[in-house]
């Protein structure tokens, strides 16, 4: 009787600690992803592709950030900032809210900031595009995982 309390109470143990992982580092929406964004008139406005990784704290690690598609508000040089906040369930399906800011270095003072929720290997939203004139717009996106 002795062993068998023993072993329950070790199985119990292991599973505790596996409950308690503290990796708040969602790795299934880390990668390559390539996004749209529409006006609202169904028209393309910007395409670009990014890789990012999301560090322990929800803020994005931008590896790489490329726009696809010409723009005068982007001109040359940007700089990319953003979060994740983790939802998802215990079967693997990622799930929750995705927040991402470009900002214009040349011409200085255009800001894109796109807010949306992911949902496995597609993250869609609202986009919107402040700044100088001309550099003004709004409408939703498209992120797919590559």
């Amino acid at each position: 009787m002795k062993q068998f309390a023993v072993v329950v109470l070790l199985g119990l143990g292991l599973t505790l600690v596996g409950c308690g992982s503290n990796d708040k580092n969602p790795a299934n929406i880390n990668g390559t992803w390539n996004a749209a964004l529409l006006s609202n008139g169904n028209t393309t406005n910007f395409d670009f592709g990014t890789s990012f990784s999301v560090k322990g704290d929800g803020s994005l690690n931008v590896t790489s950030f490329s726009f696809t598609t010409s723009s005068s508000c982007f001109a040359s040089g940007e700089t990319e900032s953003g979060s994740f906040t983790l939802g998802g369930d215990f079967n693997g399906n990622v799930k929750g809210q995705f927040g991402m800011t470009v900002q214009s270095e040349n011409p200085s003072g255009n800001t894109l900031a796109l807010t949306g929720a992911v949902n496995g290997n597609t993250i869609t939203g609202n986009w919107t595009l402040t700044g100088t004139s001309g550099c003004t717009g709004n409408g939703t996106f498209t992120m797919t995982k590559m």
